[in-house]
């Protein structure tokens, strides 16, 4: 299992089609991590300002139409995750059906991501 955070706005846009996020156009791969405690340090790190509701997709790699590489954090991990965690990057287009559950963040009081629950 992989995880991909994305606003529910995004998700929800064009879903007869593949998810293709602007990553995939601007750097060729879709970002994942490897654990939900690694997706809550990247959501800390990357999404505090984005729309909410935050959503976590849980993409079954094997599933997956498109390559996974699992590759070194560039320049380096968010703060809290080890130097040698490695990522997987989706080389191509989510395949809706490669989602298996869907989480969302829940936040703290002062903004940043607490946990990750069974979205509603």
């Amino acid at each position: 299992m992989i995880y991909h955070a994305v606003p529910l706005s995004e998700w929800s846009a064009k879903t007869d089609r593949p998810y293709a996020p602007a990553s995939l156009a601007e750097e060729g791969f879709v970002h994942c991590s490897p654990d939900e405690a690694t997706t809550l340090a990247v959501v800390n790190a990357f999404y505090r300002s984005a729309p909410r509701p935050l959503l976590v997709l849980c993409l079954d790699e094997d599933r997956l139409a498109a390559r996974v590489e699992h590759e070194a954090a560039a320049p380096a991990p968010p703060p809290g995750v080890a130097e040698d965690t490695l990522f997987p990057h989706v080389f191509g287009p989510v395949n809706r059906d490669a989602v298996e559950r869907i989480l969302e963040v829940e936040w703290d009081e002062e903004g940043s991501a607490r946990e990750l629950k069974q979205a509603s």
